[in-house]
């Protein structure tokens, strides 16, 4: 059902819980797994082309690890990396899942309300504008039985990718 599966990962803890999901869909679909990670970098200035984050490189290198790790398990993944100081992250994370036509987007959420999110932002809300494909909110924190049984609801006969899955 969903051949390609990307992962959006700055390299946080947060991002991190969403791998289990990631995981377990892959597993049962037989998904290539796609890491996306966007790294902000500074517009202007003497620090233009800068990344934002001063352990950018260490974030890399784990989420490197995490690439191979996923490999070692007998998974099918792919790291892309693009740094980007005119696009944000949703955009690049939605740009990358146009380009590998996938069939799905698992992200993992503050959950913030709308205050948080005015302040903040939320990449998973955007990515549901923009997302060229079905976009999975993983809440934190979630365990992989629940997403195993929302996979294999997925995979039934009664539920088709177009339809509303809110109810699962």
């Amino acid at each position: 059902m969903f051949e390609t599966i990307i992962w959006p990962t700055d390299g946080s803890e947060l991002a991190d819980t969403a791998l289990p999901a990631v995981e377990e869909l892959a597993r049962k679909c037989g998904s290539t797994i796609v890491a996306v990670h966007a790294a902000q970098e500074f517009r202007g200035g003497r620090s233009a082309g800068v990344p934002t984050l001063a352990n950018e490189d260490e974030l890399q290198l784990k989420i490197g690890r995490q690439v191979d790790t996923l490999e070692l398990h007998g998974f099918d993944v792919q790291l892309v990396a693009r740094r980007s100081s005119h696009e944000d992250a949703a955009h690049v994370i939605a740009a990358v899942a146009e380009e590998k036509r996938a069939e799905l987007i698992v992200l993992a959420t503050h959950g913030r309300g709308a205050v948080g999110t005015a302040l903040f932002g939320s990449v998973a809300k955007e990515l549901l504008h923009l997302a060229p494909c079905a976009v999975l909110v993983v809440p934190q924190p979630v365990g992989a039985a629940t997403v195993a049984a929302v996979a294999s609801k997925l995979q039934s006969d009664h539920y088709k990718q177009s339809q509303d899955v809110s109810s699962l």
